[in-house]
Formats: C-alpha cells, structure tokens, sequence
C-alpha cells in the first residue's frame, strides 16, 4: 500500500500520479482554451509552463518528459512526411528548395548583423544565434493536419523548407562547435556529406524491401504499427550516429513508408491518433516546463535579450515568408500558413541553445532570452497558423461548393460490399474505401447472402461479415452489416443493392473450381446479367496498400458508356490513395477522354496513356504487367458500345494468362443503373 503523503508531496514522483495529471491536462487543455479561442497547442506549452518547475512545481522534467518529449518531436516529423501526398511534394520541391534556402538565408544574414549590433559579441556567437533564428520546429503542423490541408501548396512546400532550414541549421551549428573546440576541418564536412548520401541511399531501398515484404506476410495492423514505429526510430537512431538530427531521420523515415499507409486506412488512424492523443502533447508540455518567465523581471538585460531575439528571429521569418509568396505568386493566407508553420521553435533551437551555453559561446542572459523566444514564437506560429487555415479552408469549401453545383462527384456513391470469404473479406472492403470519395458521408452495405444453414457456410460467412465492418470501423466509415437469406446468392445481392440503392457492387473475383468452370463463373454471369449497376470483381494475393502500379484496360469506343466518368473517379481515388502511378491502356481518343476527367475533376495523381489501336498492341504491352501491380480491366455488358469480339475473348485470355497477377475487372453503370 502507498502512503498517502507520498502521492500528494510535489513535485509528483508517483509514476500514477504522474501519469494522471499529464493526461488531464491533455484532456482539459482544448476545452477550456477553445473557450478562450486559444489554440490548444498554445495551451499545452502554457500548462507545461504552469505545472513545471518555474510554474507551481508540480511536475519536474524528468526522465519520462525527456523519453517522450523526444518521442513527440520525431512523431511529429514523422507524420508531417508520411500524411504528404507524394505528388503534390514532387510537384513542389523545387519550391520548397528555393523556400528553404529563403527561410534559412534571411535569418542567418539577419541574426549575424542584428546580434553583432545589438550584443557586441564575437563573431562565433552571432553565427551560434542567427543558426537559431534560421532553424524551427513544425508545431503548429497538427493544425494543418486538423483542417486536412496537409496537400495545400503553402503546407508542402513550408514542410519541404524545414528539413533544408534545419538541416543547414544544424551543420552551421556543428561548423561553430568545432572553431570552439579548436578549429575547423573540412574534412569532416565532407565526411558527414557522403554519409548523409550512403544512409539516404540505405534507408530507402532496405526500408521500401523490408516495408513491402512485411506488410504482405502480416495483416495484423497492430504488428504494422509496431513495425512502422521501429523503422521511425531505426532510421533516427541511423542518423545521429552518422552525426544528424534524429529528427532528420524520422522525416526521411516518413517519405519511405509514405505510400505504404494510405490516408484512407486503419494504420495510418492508428498512428495519428496515437500521435495526436500521447507523444505530440507530452513534448509540448514538455517543451512548457523548459521555460522560465520569471528570469525577464529579474533582470531587465534579460528582458532586452529576449526582445531582440523574438523581433530578429520573427521578423526574418516573416520576411522570407513574404518573399518566397511573392516568387510563388502566393496570396496572403497562403503567405501567413508559410510563415505560421516556419516561425515555430523548439526542438533545433534548445539543442543549439544548449550546446551554445556548454560551449561557452552564449550568457546566462542569452540562454534564458532564447528560451522566452521559443515561447513567443510557439504562441505566434500556432495562433497564425490556425487563422491561415480556417481561412484557406473556407476558401476551399466555398470553390469546392461552386464548382460542384448540380454535381458532386462520387460523393453520393453508395457502396455495397459482398463477402463471403474470410480471407478476401477485408481486402473487398478496404479497397472499396480507397476508391470512396472523400466527401462522401454515406455509409456502406456489408453483405453477406446464404441460401442454407449450412454450418460451415454460415460460420465462414458470419466471420468474413466481422472482418469487413472491422474494416470499415478502423477508418471511422459507418458501416451497415446485412446478413441476407435469399434464394441463391445473386438475388441476395441485387435485391439488397435495389433495397439500398447501391450505385456500386463490390464483389470477390471468382476462382475457377474445375477445366470447364468459367473465368468468371456462373454467379457472376447472372449478377451482369441481372443488374445494370456498376460492379467491381477483385482478385489481389497481396495487399492492395503494396501494389505498385495500376494498370488499366480501357476497350475502344468505352467513353461512350453511361458510366464512364464515374469509373474514371473511382481510378483516380484509388491511385491518389495509394500513391501509384496509373498506366491506361487505351485507344488515342479514349485517352483524350480519360485525361479531361481527370483534370476536371483535380486529381493530383502520376497518370501514363500507352496507346491501343488493335487487340495484337495489348498482348505486346501486356507482358509489362507484373505480379506486383494492380491489373485493372473495364470491361462492358454484351449489346454495349464498347463491347466487341475482343472482350468477349477477354475472360478466357485472362484466365490463361493472368492466373497467378492482382486483378480488377470493372462493368461500369449501364443504362443509369
């Protein structure tokens, strides 16, 4: 039994006790300052500084504030790269290149001259300072994240600018160590540049081998959360023993498994909310209880050096911010999210304040203004960033809702998902959901149909039902089970499909049962022949997240079907979900067609057209379809336009050929459903 007196003596050294008061803190931060319309980050760093040492010494900073305040920092990193689209990161890293330089030089220039100016000191320590202007920390990313502007160009390319400013900041840093230990080499330099390339070149192809081969052989998302977890810390540890930031590593981390963890999927809501809930808020009260008001009343040089250092290093930041809009062509919300999101610091700039003081090259007065700076800034960066966001996306919703007008497209898509098969049963449904509109807020028809009771059907299709609604939980869809006795299978489907008013049909790919059973099968045959809705027959022997391409048969005349564009969304959701790139296989005007929705309707995707004129061009391209993409087929209904004599020989061929390859084969909406 604990004595009483030894819970409640503060600071708390009861790991219980502990524990509890971080998580009310987390609890109650955003309720009471979204009240007070303060962002809760704001409140976080606030309440660290109440609750820690220099506030009422309830907590002190231990050892866990230090494992899990650095836990925090690289989580953060790590998601800011892993929820990056990777289109929208290649379309703008020339930006975010030209950006970073911007956001690292004008401080740098700016830090030198002011300290030498304001503080007479040496050379060696106005470099020491400037690094700390010229370096942030993304803390105010969970705002972007939270309005689901982590794609907006401003947010990208501020990301993509960071790990150039820090980067550069840090190796400023190191550069001003060495002269203070006694000179410096460019020997070492050259050194820690040719391993940054070995373990950049080690890290992405071990990791996209290992990532691959992992999540095919285990399903289970709580070993792909711990094994995402490990590689994070894998590549940080990685990177500070070649002599980086753990921070860098974790960032690169993220970049690698990025197309592995689609936003749309039970991992990646597993690893933000864990984020989200535990490590980001535990380093930001962390980062709190590091600074100490109370040193700017006790002396006013302090309070000088603080002044200075919060109007050089905002003010610098604010400046490149404002160039790098005006190069860009930017506007103001754009401007202020660029800014907000470069203007915070933390992690950089208290091991560079460290690592001045130990050195010798910074004063007491130094150190503690640089800690009142990183709190002005952290209140600055979040307070700007959320402003900047909650403009831009009223902004967007505005567009969004003027370019839809009579339509929106995919957003009022019904979805029902046939399964009967533990084994595909979660594969159908997430890949229903990475085809889903975003916008769309209907929720989804699980089925499963049985015309027995058979014992073993029944428990098999009861199981595989569980599997699929568990599916559709885990990314926070709402899902309706629908356990159906009907007749036989198809009229199960069909009569739940009209009683729903499915527009689309997810089933699982018949697999051949004797020589003279059909590619599709009989079942199959009647579903095409019994309803006129769009149908998706899927066939995958690894996970969907793992494929590499999507290679998509597009038969001649297909633009002239009623539910063309509608498939066409449906690609272009799941290639924007899964990070591929997309190769259609069509006729030179079909592509035209393709090409035009596509770009009508915005979709930030890589997207080929290899051109078919005759049947004899696909059997030639067709040997470039390997085992680790996702081979798409849009087929047609007999009596449609698209329909010819080389569909028609279309199962067989496959069935000859593509046994062993991930397929979909897709009948798209005929006649208005």
């Amino acid at each position: 039994m604990i004595p009483l007196l030894s819970i409640v003596t503060f600071p708390l050294h009861q790991p219980v006790a502990i524990f509890l008061l971080v998580l009310l803190i987390i609890l109650v931060c955003p309720i009471v300052f979204r009240r007070l319309r303060i962002p809760h980050i704001v409140g976080l760093i606030l309440s660290g500084m109440i609750v820690g040492p220099y506030g009422f010494n309830l907590l002190e900073r231990d050892s866990s504030f230090e494992i899990f305040g650095q836990v925090g920092i690289l989580y953060l990193m790590f998601l800011a790269a892993v929820e990056i689209d990777m289109f929208h990161l290649r379309k703008n890293m020339k930006r975010g290149i030209i950006f970073g330089l911007l956001t690292f030089a004008i401080p740098m220039a700016l830090g030198i001259f002011g300290s030498r100016l304001a503080f007479g000191s040496p050379w060696s320590t106005c470099v020491l300072i400037a690094s700390m202007y010229a370096s942030h920390t993304l803390i105010s990313y969970p705002i972007v994240s939270k309005f689901g502007l982590q794609n907006a160009k401003a947010a990208v390319i501020a990301v993509c600018a960071t790990i150039l400013a820090v980067m550069f900041a840090l190796m400023t840093l190191a550069g001003v160590v060495e002269v203070a230990e006694g000179g410096f080499r460019m020997s070492r330099m050259l050194r820690l540049f040719g391993l940054m390339m070995v373990y950049a070149f080690f890290i992405g192809i071990t990791f996209r081998y290992l990532t691959k081969h992992f999540f095919r052989t285990f399903s289970d998302q709580v070993s792909q959360f711990i094994y995402v977890l490990a590689m994070v810390f894998i590549a940080s540890l990685l990177a500070q023993i070649i002599g980086l930031e753990a921070i860098l590593g974790a960032f690169y981390a993220g970049l690698v498994l990025n197309r592995f963890i689609p936003v749309r999927s039970g991992l990646m809501g597993r690893i933000q909310f864990v984020g989200n809930a535990i490590f980001i808020p535990y380093f930001l009260i962390g980062v709190g209880m590091l600074i100490n008001i109370h040193v700017i009343f006790k002396s006013w040089h302090v309070g000088w050096v603080a002044l200075n250092m919060v109007t050089v290093g905002m003010a610098s930041k604010w400046l490149a911010a404002y160039a790098g809009a005006r190069i860009f062509g930017f506007g103001k919300t754009d401007r202020n999210i660029m800014f907000g999101l470069t203007s915070g610091k933390a992690a950089a700039t208290i091991a560079a304040t460290m690592i001045g003081y130990q050195h010798g090259l910074l004063t007491e007065d130094m150190m503690n203004g640089a800690v009142l700076m990183i709190l002005a800034c952290c209140i600055v960066s979040t307070v700007t960033t959320q402003e900047a966001t909650k403009r831009l996306r009223i902004e967007r919703t505005e567009e969004e809702l003027t370019a839809e007008g009579e339509r929106v497209p995919g957003a009022y898509a019904r979805q029902l998902v046939a399964v009967a098969n533990p084994v595909t049963a979660e594969g159908l449904m997430r890949l229903a959901l990475l085809m889903r509109n975003r916008r769309n807020q209907n929720y989804v028809t699980a089925l499963f149909v049985r015309n027995s009771d058979d014992t073993r059907t029944l428990e098999m299709g009861r199981t595989a039902l569980r599997q699929a609604v568990a599916a559709a939980q885990a990314v926070d869809i709402e899902v309706k089970d629908v356990e159906r006795y009907d007749v036989n299978v198809v009229a199960g489907v069909t009569n739940e499909a009209k009683q729903e008013k499915a527009s689309d049909i997810m089933i699982g790919l018949h697999r051949k049962s004797n020589i003279v059973d059909t590619f599709y099968g009989t079942m199959i045959e009647q579903l095409l022949q019994t309803t006129n809705k769009m149908i998706f027959m899927s066939r995958c022997f690894i996970p969907v997240d793992t494929v590499s391409r999507l290679m998509v048969l597009v038969p001649d005349k297909a633009e002239y079907e009623t539910g063309f564009q509608t498939w066409v969304e449906r690609i272009g959701n799941l290639a924007t979900q899964l990070a591929c790139k997309v190769v259609f296989m069509a006729s030179e005007t079909t592509s035209e067609f393709i090409r035009n929705v596509l770009e009508d309707e915005h979709f930030a995707i890589r997207h080929d057209y290899r051109i078919i004129q005759e049947w004899d061009d696909f059997i030639v391209q067709s040997a470039d379809i390997g085992e680790e993409d996702l081979f798409t087929v849009i087929a047609a209904r007999k009596g449609s336009i698209s329909h010819g004599a080389q569909l028609e020989n279309l199962p067989a061929y496959l069935g000859r050929n593509f046994s062993r390859h991930n397929l979909l084969v897709i009948y798209p909406e005929q006649f208005g459903g």
